[in-house]
């Protein structure tokens, strides 16, 4: 079934302790999407970028059957990130942000993609997620991140939004942050209170969290030799998920577990190269050779 993917394109700057790249391809609504594609054959985004976008990053969209109608091209540079991880590739130090076309994005949904059945609404500011969801039809299923950013400066709006959507997905941080509460399990059933029906709490490389009404899932993460970039990893895991629900008949637990599954396998991917290096030479069979190795690991 169609996904629509509402989130950021960008060029992104990233310095690890195995190396560095400059001006690649990244932002929320590429990760999300180059994921999300390998389970959908109908996938769309919608986002902005400046005149100075290479046309070469067009075309991986189109290449890789991702729709592009929506991607708006303004008058202005595009948004650019630059990072650094530490040995322990946690958390990323920012070291610049600019946010050019960016910071006036208006998403304005294509009339052909507001009855998209998935919708993912990636971290963008609370207010515009609220917007695009006023312009389409009910969708099937939405999915809603954010950052610790939003929950300070708009926990007002963010927590009304909550009320509108099925999934919300956080990190254990942003749902402490938001709650007030130390325990992540009291504050995801506290945030399912506010209207989600389902939350997500990734937990990085020790894997994810699936609270639902009546049963909590844990997927540890996948066994990582090496690690080369982070970035993109959590926006990963949510095309993943939302990808794998999106090709399943029905949406139960049963396939709700499996979708938080195959979004750590598609995470334990991203962060093997840099960018979309990785992500863009697997195949469909890697993803489920993976799938095998996980349960296999987990499996007493």
């Amino acid at each position: 079934m169609s996904i629509l993917i509402v989130g950021s394109v960008a060029l992104d700057g990233i310095k690890t302790p195995l190396g560095e790249c400059r001006e690649v391809l990244g932002g929320s609504a590429t990760y999300s999407s180059t994921s999300a594609r390998f389970f959908s054959p109908d996938v769309n985004i919608v986002a902005v970028v400046g005149k100075d976008f290479p046309e070469k990053h067009v075309r991986f969209f189109k290449k890789r059957g991702i729709g592009t109608d929506g991607l708006a091209r303004e008058k202005g540079k595009t948004f650019r990130w630059e990072g650094e991880y530490g040995p322990d590739m946690a958390d990323a130090r920012t070291i610049a942000t600019h946010l050019n076309v960016f910071a006036d994005f208006n998403p304005c949904i294509p009339q052909a993609l507001k009855k998209s059945k998935f919708l993912f609404l990636a971290n963008i500011d609370p207010d515009l997620q609220d917007k695009v969801l006023k312009q389409i039809a009910r969708p099937q299923l939405i999915v809603c991140d954010t950052m610790n950013y939003w929950i300070e400066k708009k926990p007002r709006q963010l927590k009304r939004l909550i009320g509108k959507v099925d999934v919300m997905l956080l990190n254990e941080s942003e749902a402490r942050q938001l709650t007030g509460v130390t325990s992540v399990i009291k504050a995801a059933k506290s945030i399912r209170k506010l209207g989600a029906r389902i939350v997500i709490v990734k937990k990085g490389e020790h894997g994810a969290l699936l609270f639902l009404k009546d049963s909590i899932f844990s997927a540890p993460a996948y066994l990582m030799e090496s690690v080369f970039d982070p970035t993109g990893a959590g926006d990963t895991f949510a095309g993943g998920f939302l990808g794998y629900l999106a090709g399943r008949k029905r949406i139960n637990d049963a396939e709700l577990k499996k979708a938080l599954v195959y979004g750590n396998i598609m995470a334990t991917f991203a962060v093997e190269d840099f960018s979309l290096g990785r992500l863009n030479s697997i195949t469909r069979k890697d993803i489920e050779k993976r799938f095998r190795e996980f349960k296999t690991l987990t499996r007493f």
